[in-house]
């Protein structure tokens, strides 16, 4: 069995946490807006490069999310991640976290915490995902339409984004709930 899957304990419940990493920056999208019929309302564009990660899972189940905004992308940041999903497992259960193959998540550099095992999807399947459904929300709710004035601007309206959904956890039901993940699961 491979390190970062370990095996699954005995006895404890089990958490499915799906996980995945967004730029959120300057190169933000643009999303449609109401308008009145015949005219082209102007959005902000931004012509800078600054960016900055966030970090998200999702336990559609429970309704809950664990994430992080970092400046930096790579082993560490997702070490942190890891850290953060771990610490909002429910004491004496087990999370098994879906999540695709970047290098950073398929390292032996990474530490497992005794409570999290990872589980891949396929790759080039972004569908299997619904971590890639909530960025779509995000941005179409609280990240479109916006110049950010620098790295701490960029990171505190993805971190402020992201705890809004947090509190919403209907709507990580609505979005992450996936029938062929958690059949046979508490909801």
């Amino acid at each position: 069995m491979n390190a970062h899957t370990g095996h699954l304990p005995k006895g404890k419940p089990i958490e499915i946490w799906f996980q995945d990493e967004a730029r959120i920056g300057h190169k933000n999208g643009i999303v449609r807006q109401w308008a009145r019929r015949g005219t082209r309302p102007r959005q902000p564009a931004d012509q800078r490069y600054e960016n900055a990660w966030l970090f998200g899972a999702i336990c559609p189940a429970r309704g809950k999310a664990a994430g992080l905004a970092l400046p930096f992308i790579g082993t560490a940041s997702m070490q942190l991640h890891i850290e953060e999903i771990s610490r909002c497992v429910v004491r004496g259960a087990h999370a098994v976290v879906l999540l695709d193959r970047a290098g950073w998540h398929t390292t032996d550099k990474l530490k497992l915490p005794r409570n999290i095992s990872l589980i891949f999807l396929p790759s080039r399947a972004p569908e299997l995902n619904p971590v890639e459904n909530v960025w779509q929300f995000l941005r179409a709710n609280w990240l479109s339409n916006t110049v950010f004035d620098g790295i701490d601007h960029i990171i505190d309206a993805a971190c402020s984004a992201w705890n809004k959904l947090a509190a919403l956890p209907d709507t990580i039901r609505s979005i992450g709930l996936r029938k062929w993940a958690h059949t046979g699961q508490y909801l």
